[in-house]
């Protein structure tokens, strides 16, 4: 990885400024990306966006800006978007600072900013050299997300046409998808998502092999066959539905027959003992009982188990300390048992770790 810093004056950053979502903000002869299509763009407020422009125009120093070197010796910032845009934008006269544009400074004020100098730092290494050096200086205020920095990585037409379909305010996959999903497509939170399920948790893996496809076709396909199938499968939405890794269940379990899903959902839903209503859809696939959360036994109820069998564990018949035991249902929660006095029972740590041991 090779690491360069550069002086770049003002008047070469804003040559080429051009900010239109649909292609992207870009600037420095058109070689620099401050902003991709679609991506998440942040603006300066005003207090913010003025502060900038005064740094510049006393002859104080900015904040060193980061950038990374694309092989095809174009760059992406990675650090100092909002300052870059807010420069970018004065010049252009898009915005006064104390009541002044740009356009009417005089020659000498004006040359004074375009002279200034900008500190950039330009990363130039491989794939997994930028991203460790990118999540080393992602110390913004407004920091990117861990999809940003991969997006950063990856750019492309596949991406493009990725984001199109996952990361706009109202993107096809909010609009089809947002009652089943959380976070938010401008931070990348559904292409992350989608991403994970279709390579198994292997996202970058899945960008590299992908980042020169003409579109993401595939990815988009493979998104409406897992919400289609969830539609299907669950046809009466409940909100416990949001949220859920619905991919990994499609990927498991797409070809399994479905049998009284919805007759079991509404009796686990109302069951008090389950306190995980979410883990009820992993349960119905898996049948492990560990999605559910089912409720513990309280310190009341172990107590009144130990004094009824006086300290005697039923599984050997020893004596035991009431610390030495540990609870469980006498008829199993999924038999019919429920977390209530009358079914509980303590058998030695031992004999527990036996039992244990067998189901294993």
């Amino acid at each position: 990885m090779k690491i360069t810093q550069q002086k770049i004056p003002v008047r070469k950053i804003v040559d080429g400024y051009k900010n239109h979502q649909e292609n992207g903000i870009t600037a420095y002869h058109g070689r620099l990306y401050i902003g991709r299509k679609y991506q998440r763009i942040f603006a300066y407020d005003e207090q913010k966006r003025n502060a900038v422009i005064k740094t510049i125009k006393e002859g104080f120093p900015l904040n060193t800006f980061y950038w990374s070197k694309n092989k095809n010796s174009t760059f992406d910032v990675v650090d100092g978007q909002q300052r870059l845009i807010s420069i970018c934008e004065y010049v252009q006269g898009n915005f006064s600072v104390n009541g002044k544009y740009f356009y009417d400074l005089k020659m000498k004020e004006q040359n004074m900013i375009l002279d200034y100098l900008l500190i950039v730092y330009v990363c130039d290494g491989d794939k997994e050299e930028r991203l460790k050096w990118f999540k080393r200086i992602n110390t913004s205020s407004t920091p990117l997300t861990a999809q940003e920095l991969r997006n950063a990585l990856y750019p492309g037409k596949w991406l493009t046409d990725a984001k199109r379909y996952f990361s706009q305010k109202n993107c096809a996959a909010y609009s089809m998808a947002s009652r089943y999903m959380t976070g938010s497509p401008i931070k990348q939170d559904y292409l992350e998502t989608v991403l994970k399920w279709i390579n198994f948790g292997e996202i970058e893996e899945y960008m590299a092999v992908h980042q020169d496809d003409p579109n993401a076709d595939e990815l988009w396909l493979y998104f409406e066959n897992v919400i289609n199938w969830v539609r299907n499968t669950f046809p009466y939405y409940r909100k416990e539905m949001k949220g859920v890794e619905w991919g990994q269940l499609y990927n498991k379990y797409c070809q399994k027959p479905v049998h009284d899903f919805e007759e079991r959902l509404d009796v686990l839903m109302r069951d008090q003992d389950v306190t995980n209503k979410k883990g009820i859809y992993n349960y119905l696939f898996s049948g492990n009982e560990e999605n559910l959360c089912i409720r513990a036994f309280s310190k009341i109820m172990e107590q009144e188990a130990y004094h009824r069998q006086q300290g005697i564990c039923p599984k050997c018949q020893r004596h035991f300390k009431m610390e030495q035991m540990d609870s469980e249902t006498i008829l199993s929660w999924s038999n019919g048992g429920h977390i209530e006095s009358g079914n509980c029972q303590l058998i030695c740590k031992e004999c527990k770790s036996s039992e244990q041991t067998i189901k294993k």
